[in-house]
């Protein structure tokens, strides 16, 4: 029988009603099979835990994060999966910086959670919990697990975790995959897509828990006054800048705003170019507009995700120090994350 381990770490699947005060409290994991009875028919081993602060996931932080990885180092070798529960807002954002810290997983980490509260009638909670669980379990015809690197999972869909974005507050469909194909569809039954699963290339997983937190999101927009931000491009505090233009890379020639990005960079500062736009990539140098940016050494970021982009940078941060190192690491995919 396959083991899984279930962490709880916050958000609404972890609440239930009390039928007395009608108010929600926390659900207590250690009796799930008591309120998902369903569970006892996957023939799987569930253990749970819980971290040591349950939170809102809109709290997280990247000390959060580390807690999870080191929960999933210290119990790699006694489960066949894991599965985490957590709260919606920030779920791809911890999906993708765990996809960065645990590098070759030969098993499969889920992410997922709810819309409504598990002990809410209509909760989308139960069937995501149990399909996560039986996706976690899940072995190939060789006995190794079919999903081997950090996923979500959500209203029937299977997406890489650091390709993942949440779309919607009010549908149950709150996920998207927006360059990068589903891993698998649920239905009758759970149909994976072979070809775009995940393979590490090396036998034994690898952790690296370092991550900075000296990263800062700018998004372009018309009209822009760059002085209102002219405290970001101090690189003595801002290590590196993901910074979100127009359609495939593009921003105003304003010469302040290149000025300043200039200096930045040679000064050491890292900066990404990722798209504000929902789906496609950058493709800096296409047009004049984003030529510039090829020529002070700006990054491309490919078709990364604003939530992988950010956490990337977090983690190249934290793990390197020289400046050329750093803006290798961002423009090669570590875990599927971006094209090439």
């Amino acid at each position: 029988m396959t083991k899984v381990l279930v962490i709880y770490t916050g958000g609404t699947i972890g609440m239930i009603k009390n039928p007395e005060t009608g108010l929600l409290n926390s659900f207590d994991f250690n009796s799930v099979y008591e309120h998902i009875p369903e569970l006892n028919r996957l023939h799987t081993e569930i253990d749970t835990m819980s971290v040591t602060r349950p939170i809102d996931s809109s709290e997280m932080s990247s000390e959060d994060w580390i807690q999870m990885a080191k929960l999933i180092q210290n119990s790699y070798d006694r489960y066949d999966g894991f599965v985490i529960l957590h709260g919606t807002d920030t779920m791809s954002y911890t999906a993708s910086a765990l996809s960065f810290m645990i590098k070759d997983l030969q098993k499969p980490v889920i992410l997922t959670g709810s819309q409504l509260p598990i002990g809410v009638i209509r909760t989308d909670g139960k069937e995501n919990l149990i399909t996560a669980i039986e996706i976690a379990a899940a072995k190939d015809s060789n006995g190794e697990s079919i999903i081997q690197e950090v996923a979500v999972y959500f209203e029937y869909s299977l997406y890489r975790g650091n390709r993942s974005s949440k779309v919607s507050s009010h549908q149950f469909e709150a996920f998207k995959s927006p360059n990068y194909p589903e891993l698998a569809i649920a239905g009758v039954n759970i149909k994976y897509k072979w070809s775009a699963l995940f393979r590490p290339k090396q036998s034994k997983p690898s952790y690296n828990f370092s991550l900075s937190n000296s990263v800062a999101l700018l998004k372009i927009y018309p009209g822009m006054d760059i002085n209102l931000y002219r405290g970001l491009f101090d690189v003595s505090k801002t290590k590196g800048i993901v910074l979100e233009t127009f359609g495939s890379g593009n921003a105003p020639s304003n010469i302040e705003m290149q000025s300043l990005m200039k200096d930045y960079v040679e000064g050491g500062g890292v900066i990404v170019n990722i798209t504000q736009c929902s789906s496609g990539g950058v493709k800096q140098g296409a047009y004049h507009t984003s030529s510039f940016f090829n020529k002070i050494g700006v990054i491309s970021g490919s078709d990364l995700t604003v939530e992988a982009a950010i956490t990337k940078l977090m983690f190249a941060l934290g793990t390197e120090s020289n400046s050329d190192n750093i803006k290798a690491l961002m423009a090669t995919p570590m875990c599927g994350e971006m094209e090439r």
